[in-house]
């Protein structure tokens, strides 16, 4: 099992339709390739607002195949298309992280 943290810069004048976009669209169909969420945050700083959500996978093999399918996603791309032609882009940049939990690490909850 390994998990990854993914972490989106947002804007504070798009928000809510990042959020809508995630909420509504991006999790359903993430879902259909196997997608397993296990928490998600919105984190402030002095850079500025970002989203962060953690997923579980099986393995990496399994991380790629879903990732490769949803990014191929043509419900996705034509969303994708139609909320940046109405918000503008609604993330920056993007910091994706494989966790490997080390021999000594609790088991997290499930």
């Amino acid at each position: 099992m390994i998990q990854q943290l993914r972490i989106y810069e947002i804007f504070e004048h798009n928000k809510e339709a990042f959020q809508a976009r995630f909420r509504d669209h991006a999790m359903r169909i993430m879902k259909r390739y196997g997608f397993e969420f296990v928490a998600l945050w919105e984190a402030t700083s002095e850079r500025g607002t970002d989203f962060v959500y953690l997923l579980a996978w099986p393995d990496l093999a399994a991380k790629e195949t879903a990732w490769h399918g949803f990014m191929a996603d043509e419900e996705w791309k034509e969303i994708k298309r139609v909320t940046k032609a109405a918000h503008g882009d609604l993330v920056g940049r993007i910091e994706d992280r494989v966790l490997t939990p080390t021999p000594y690490s609790p088991v997290p909850p499930r």
